[in-house]
């Protein structure tokens, strides 16, 4: 057999060529590497789950008033201390139990309302909330 002879080349390469396979998957490789982190970027949010139950009717606030003499007064109507105790215990058995909103006068001495917040814990309220006014501008 010569080298270079009709023999040879009139017969099948058993071998796949696979440079150009590897090109077209480094390609795609370089493709994807690029587009994944563009496509991940979203925001992640905590949705809220939805359920059909029946809501509960909030009960109405209490507003509870300290005027500047240090007098109590229960959704605008004046009250006294003996009073005042009786009525946040009731306030503290109703489910669901009510917010305490406290108004007292700049005037007042903070140790009024002190005692307010005070035999509103001892009586159970959990929740209690003040109220401001905005200051002027």
């Amino acid at each position: 057999m010569a080298i270079g002879t009709q023999e040879d080349s009139d017969t099948m390469m058993g071998e796949i060529n696979m440079i150009p396979f590897i090109d077209v998957m480094l390609v795609l490789l370089i493709i994807f590497i690029i587009t994944v982190p563009v496509i991940k970027h979203a925001v992640n949010i905590d949705l809220p789950r939805a359920s059909n139950e029946k809501v509960l009717d909030k009960p109405e606030n209490i507003r509870l008033a300290v005027d500047a003499d240090g007098v109590y007064f229960w959704n605008d109507a004046r009250i006294d201390d003996a009073e005042f105790e009786a009525r946040l215990a009731a306030t503290a058995a109703q489910e669901p139990q009510p917010e305490l909103h406290i108004r007292g006068d700049k005037a007042v001495r903070y140790e009024r309302v002190a005692q307010v917040m005070a035999a509103a814990q001892r009586a159970g309220v959990r929740k209690i909330g003040f109220i401001t006014e905005p200051a002027a501008q």
